[in-house]
């Protein structure tokens, strides 16, 4: 006897070990603590960031274009040996050795003018030549340069990149801003609907665990009854049914509970080898949203309506391209001083007066109505980019209207499944203790344990649609209600 009893103390000891050391290995998560993670260090929040740094970088590329650039070109150096033909007065062509070297060198500082769409520049070179072949009375080395020069080149009548650019580019940017945080917002809509996917796998899990235990201690009772003959073998055989079926249900509750808790650590960032347990979101959100300001917010804050706004200016830049593509006139001109000299000090000395102006034009006489076409082609395309947009923004509307009446609906909702979930399990539990005293059918057991599943089930599934019409109404509008504030920071580049 005392030793049955010292084998049952070190049973339960060693459970009590394996199940503490269990308990340690097991992390539990929040719904926030899994977002928070989410957002953090997920594959989609990586690549959300990524994008983010891109669309940054474009910015500051827009900006540099309208501040002075220096630069330095040019060849050094071009040596060239060989036999080159030499056009003789008479008109003959002898063949010369050459054995030469030039050089070239240019520094200048360039400005975009963003109001014409011209480019301006001060610019100062260097050239120099050596013979290598020149006599002993001629000299080997000669220089040339331009002290000082100044450039014009303005394009006439055409289309102005930098003025179109400096009203796309920033709404570009605000865009990609504000598009980044409805990324996260949305990254947070779709792990609460994995978390709740575990969740009811989770749940699914104790359900289909309790019903094999409630099974088998009802398979108990019927052998009991059987045997002393108050009870039928068919419905013994249907027990036994019920208890195969419960194993069946607990197998897909394990399987289904593997393959959602992959799917959430994958996509979280989470270590594959991690037990984790999620726990029941129970504080729900009891502020109100007005239709009309979310609306105001949605059309304040989402980059939808700043791409709107870019997608019109977009296409009146297009209608201005065109326009600038009829003819092409252009006028270059340049000021400056130059100079030939033996020795490189000396050309700088007394430079001669450098001047250049040159007015290009290119007019098409007969395009068989091409320049015709084209503009037509760009104010039809604004015409179609402008109504889609007045009914995008009707659709916008639309949209907010019919979110904010969800979401006050499935708030309502959660109360009603709750309370349905209690009196289901309380009625199950009724039922199975009058089943025990033989005041109630295994068939009217068996309808109190499917309600009660499904109305657990119920409960589950209205948290979800909840949470995820949350993070969704966040992403829509850019703006928390719950503490009154926006959701990103407008002046944070």
């Amino acid at each position: 006897m005392s030793k049955n009893i010292t084998f049952q103390f070190l049973t339960f000891s060693c459970f009590l070990m394996i199940t503490a050391v269990s308990a340690q290995d097991l992390t539990q998560f929040t719904l926030e603590e899994i977002i928070a993670r989410a957002k953090a260090q997920s594959p989609a929040a990586l690549q959300a960031e990524t994008r983010r740094e891109n669309l940054y970088w474009r910015y500051r590329l827009f900006r540099s274009n309208y501040n002075p650039q220096l630069y330095l070109s040019g060849t050094l150096p071009r040596y060239s040996q060989e036999f080159a033909s030499v056009t003789q007065p008479d008109g003959t062509v002898e063949f010369r050795e050459v054995r030469q070297n030039l050089m070239d060198v240019e520094l200048g500082l360039r400005q975009e003018i963003a109001a014409t769409g011209g480019t301006i520049s001060v610019n100062s070179s260097t050239n120099r030549f050596d013979n290598f072949m020149a006599s002993n009375f001629d000299p080997q080395t000669r220089w040339s340069g331009v002290p000082v020069n100044i450039r014009l080149q303005q394009p006439i009548f055409a289309f102005n990149r930098l003025k179109w650019d400096k009203q796309i580019e920033p709404l570009l940017y605000e865009e990609s801003k504000r598009g980044y945080v409805e990324e996260m917002e949305n990254i947070a809509r779709r792990v609460s609907s994995m978390f709740f996917d575990f969740l009811v796998a989770q749940v699914d899990l104790e359900i289909a665990s309790k019903n094999l235990a409630n099974s088998e201690a009802i398979l108990q009772i019927e052998r009991g009854r059987y045997n002393i003959g108050t009870t039928y073998e068919d419905k013994l055989l249907q027990v036994e049914l019920q208890v195969l079926q419960a194993k069946q249900d607990l197998a897909r509750a394990r399987l289904q509970m593997e393959t959602s808790s992959l799917a959430l650590k994958s996509y979280v960032g989470l270590n594959e080898a991690l037990n984790i347990n999620l726990i029941l979101p129970s504080d729900i959100p009891t502020y109100g949203i007005d239709v009309q300001e979310a609306i105001d917010r949605a059309f304040q804050n989402r980059s939808d309506a700043v791409s709107f706004e870019r997608e019109r200016i977009e296409a009146e830049s297009s209608v201005a391209q065109a326009r600038g593509q009829r003819f092409q006139m252009s006028l270059n001109a340049s000021y400056g001083y130059n100079n030939a000299a033996l020795d490189f000090r000396d050309i700088y000395t007394n430079p001669n007066t450098q001047a250049l102006v040159s007015l290009g034009v290119g007019v098409p006489i007969l395009d068989w109505g091409r320049n015709k076409a084209r503009m037509s082609q760009a104010k039809a395309n604004q015409k179609l980019i402008n109504y889609t947009l007045d009914q995008e923004i009707i659709n916008f509307e639309q949209e907010i209207f019919t979110k904010v009446k969800n979401f006050e609906m499935l708030r309502d909702r959660i109360a009603i499944t709750e309370l349905s979930d209690q009196v289901a399990d309380k009625r199950y539990e009724i039922s199975f203790k009058r089943y025990q005293n033989g005041n109630v059918t295994i068939t009217d057991l068996g309808i109190a344990q499917v309600d009660k599943d499904q109305n657990r089930r119920a409960y589950i599934e209205s948290l979800r649609e909840f949470w995820t019409a949350y993070y969704e109404m966040r992403s829509l509008t850019l703006y928390d209600f719950e503490k009154g504030e926006l959701l990103y920071n407008p002046a944070l580049e």
